[in-house]
């Protein structure tokens, strides 16, 4: 269930270029889930870095995460 999460949660994703021709990666729906990185597929790792431990955290504190393709982990 949690890796249907996060490839639920990676599909939701946006990606910019930036001026400086680095990229810039959030997840809406998982607010503080960002990331910026030189290359795209940088900044994809290190966005699903962030939400990992995004998760992790909000779980540990009892945050309410958002449901994300029916899938639940409160």
């Amino acid at each position: 269930m949690l890796i249907n999460y996060i490839h639920a949660a990676m599909h939701k994703a946006t990606y910019e270029l930036l001026e400086d021709e680095s990229f810039y990666g959030e997840i809406p729906e998982c607010p503080g889930v960002l990331a910026n990185a030189e290359t795209l597929e940088a900044c994809r790792e290190e966005l699903q870095d962030a939400l990992e431990g995004w998760i992790i955290l909000g779980l540990r504190l009892g945050h309410t995460l958002p449901i994300l393709n029916r899938i639940d982990l409160n």
